[in-house]
């Protein structure tokens, strides 16, 4: 091998210019005001930038720009272009990312009415997913089985749900499974600029939600930052930062070792479940997860009997670890869509867009004027943001009117992912059957809204179920068990976690 060679350069190159298009991001929105006022990510500008980059390199050269030879080519000689690359990334950060935010450890005990609100976020979250999916079927179904837009299938509208809901990576997976599987031509393409196009809904429409809301008086803009202690960046009895083996190459250690081991058990599973391949590769980032608990047990475990004497998790360098992999999935995502490809699918992506941003922001403002009434408008934003892109795009818009997150929002955002993985994982292995016919998917578009029915039943049981059961005489102000309070007719409010500076304190009392 002669290190003059463009292949021992190629992966190197991909990197820095993806870096390098955040950092001209970066410095284009302290210039422009109207990107500071925008919101966007820096990450999905930067994406963007290289999206039309690439564009332009195509018409003009005849390829994309990152399938030049100095980005790998495209494929003849390596057998995957440089796009493929480009895809393998937004793949493989997907999975390190979850297992970074997963291997957090938390001390944090909730009282009884704090648990509560996050089971609700929760079950909030999978009912975003579900009116999502429900929503893209039932457009796609018409676009695909009607109007017969050709290489599209009937199951694509679901990605409205893994793209707005889920983000980049999940679009991708999806995207991909659909494509390599079921015919869906550009599926992957299809998947990643749904999730694009969230990013920029949630940007924009947040921005211009926020400013109305500030008009009307409903909301004030909130400069102040969280203020840091040396507890936000390191625990008691940690391992120090600069020893035989510096502390964040630990941190990367255990992430990749658990990523390796997600692998090795996806492995084993798709020898014994050969059909089922690329459905479980597409899910490595809840298996990587799923892994974490075990390993983070056995720690816990070494801790106590004092083999390993000292805490050798950082939650710090975890959420960087986290974040370096998420703004690298995205930009990676962004930059990788082929904008040719989906020259017969604009009128239904926008239409996916349009209708997938209404029945999100419709939703999210009735779960949160019934159920978090005193800080519904920080938790609209914060769920908004997550469900058209994802939860760092929840708590962007979020730090505009609560930058020293007073209300509980930022924590339901953070919490709620393990009732949303409970129920809405069985719901995920619908996805692959829908695409096996056109009546596959009218049976899940079916069982989708049903399940969006009943968990709407769990998650309003207070109000269904006491509206039933109270006597018209019952005095105001009484408590339930939950914590909320019962009003005479039959309504209630949230007296648990509702009190903003209240509610933080007490968390932070227990």
């Amino acid at each position: 091998m002669s290190f003059s060679e463009f292949s021992v350069w190629t992966f190197i190159m991909t990197l820095a210019v993806l870096l390098f298009s955040m950092l001209l991001a970066s410095a284009l929105k302290q210039w422009i005001p109207f990107l500071q006022k925008s919101l966007i990510p820096v990450s999905v500008l930067g994406g963007i930038i290289l999206l039309i980059v690439s564009t332009i390199t195509y018409y003009a050269a005849g390829d994309y720009l990152f399938n030049l030879t100095v980005f790998g080519g495209n494929g003849e000689t390596t057998g995957y272009s440089g796009m493929d690359v480009l895809e393998m990334i937004t793949y493989h950060c997907l999975g390190i990312g979850f297992i970074a935010t997963g291997m957090r450890s938390s001390k944090k005990k909730f009282t009884k009415a704090r648990a509560g609100e996050i089971f609700d976020s929760g079950v909030t979250t999978v009912n975003g997913y579900l009116i999502q999916a429900f929503v893209g079927l039932v457009i796609t179904l018409i676009a695909a089985y009607l109007i017969n837009v050709d290489g599209l299938i009937s199951a694509g509208g679901l990605l409205l749900a893994f793209g707005f809901g889920q983000g980049t990576g999940q679009a991708l997976n999806y995207g991909k499974i659909y494509e390599n599987e079921h015919g869906f031509v550009g599926g992957g393409n299809f998947g990643l600029t749904i999730a694009a196009l969230g990013f920029l809904v949630a940007c924009i429409f947040g921005v211009i939600y926020i400013n109305y809301m500030r008009r009307k008086g409903y909301i004030k803009i909130d400069a102040s930052a969280k203020r840091s202690s040396l507890e936000d960046y390191e625990d008691e009895n940690e391992i120090p930062v600069v020893s035989s083996m510096d502390k964040f190459t630990m941190q990367i250690a255990i992430v990749l070792a658990v990523y390796a081991l997600s692998y090795g058990l996806m492995l084993g599973f798709s020898a014994l479940l050969p059909s089922f391949a690329d459905t479980l590769f597409g899910f490595n980032f809840f298996i990587g997860v799923l892994l974490t608990l075990p390993v983070k047990a056995l720690l816990n475990k070494l801790y106590a009997k004092k083999i390993v004497k000292k805490q050798v998790v950082n939650n710090f360098m975890m959420d960087r670890i986290g974040g370096f992999a998420f703004d690298l999935m995205i930009v990676a995502g962004v930059a990788a869509i082929q904008i040719p490809l989906l020259a017969t699918y604009w009128g239904v992506l926008l239409l996916l867009a349009a209708a997938g941003t209404v029945v999100t922001f419709v939703y999210v403002n009735i779960v949160c004027k019934k159920l978090f009434p005193s800080y519904r408008h920080e938790q609209f934003l914060a769920w908004f943001g997550m469900l058209t892109g994802t939860a760092s795009t929840g708590m962007i818009l979020l730090r505009e009117i609560d930058g020293s997150y007073r209300t509980p929002a930022s924590e339901n955002l953070v919490y709620q992912t393990v009732p949303a993985m409970v129920f809405g994982f069985p719901l995920m292995f619908l996805a692959p059957y829908a695409a096996e016919s056109d009546l596959a998917a009218l049976i899940t578009c079916i069982v989708v809204l049903v399940a969006f029915v009943a968990l709407n039943i769990v998650l309003f049981r207070r109000s269904i179920f006491r509206k039933k059961a109270a006597p018209a005489g019952v005095a105001g102000g009484a408590l339930g068990a939950d914590g909320n309070a019962v009003t005479p007719n039959g309504s209630e409010e949230n007296a648990g976690g509702c009190e903003n500076a209240a509610i933080d304190s007490s968390d932070k009392k227990e």
